[in-house]
């Protein structure tokens, strides 16, 4: 049995919203990977960026997530941690991958800036050239593909709560 269990999606799909509420329901603790970066880094994630560039940055948070160890914690990492292969496969031996799936449409309506929220994005990039680019990505690295599609929060992390549950995970 795994001891933690690993949020990965889209920047928008819930990771930290759906994380702490799971986190609660599990007992267990929760922690947003972005803050640890900002934490260590002393900088923002836009500023991070801003600094280091797109590279730079994932170099960064690829070394961060790689590093980090915890038990009983539902952890949610940044949308890019997919690039980082060290990270991944940190993750997937100390947890459970829940990929938080949602439609593009879905995404775009809740998305504002994506520059303001510390996203990594390729100069000309679109939300559609990301979400083509990672949608394959989250789906490789993932145990349990958690389909938001029609379901609100309460229902999203019930269902997931159930998907570990039946799978051994937790």
């Amino acid at each position: 049995m795994k001891k933690n269990v690993i949020l990965i999606g889209m920047p928008g799909s819930g990771k930290s919203t759906i994380g702490v509420v799971l986190a609660k329901l599990l007992c267990y603790q929760f922690v947003d990977m972005d803050i640890v970066i900002q934490e260590q880094e002393k900088r923002l994630l836009r500023e991070i960026i801003a600094d280091e560039g797109n590279d730079g940055f994932m170099e960064i948070e690829n070394r961060v997530n790689a590093e980090y160890n915890a038990e009983y914690t539902v952890i949610a990492p940044g949308g890019s941690v997919i690039y980082g292969r060290e990270a991944m496969e940190h993750l997937k031996e100390i947890g459970t991958i829940v990929y938080l799936k949602l439609s593009y449409k879905s995404l775009e309506e809740r998305l504002g800036d994506l520059r303001a929220r510390g996203v990594v994005l390729k100069d000309g990039y679109t939300l559609r050239d990301l979400y083509n680019e990672r949608t394959p990505l989250y789906e490789k690295y993932a145990d349990i593909i958690m389909d938001e599609g029609n379901m609100d929060l309460i229902n999203t992390v019930e269902s997931i709560k159930a998907s570990l549950e039946k799978g051994g995970y937790v």
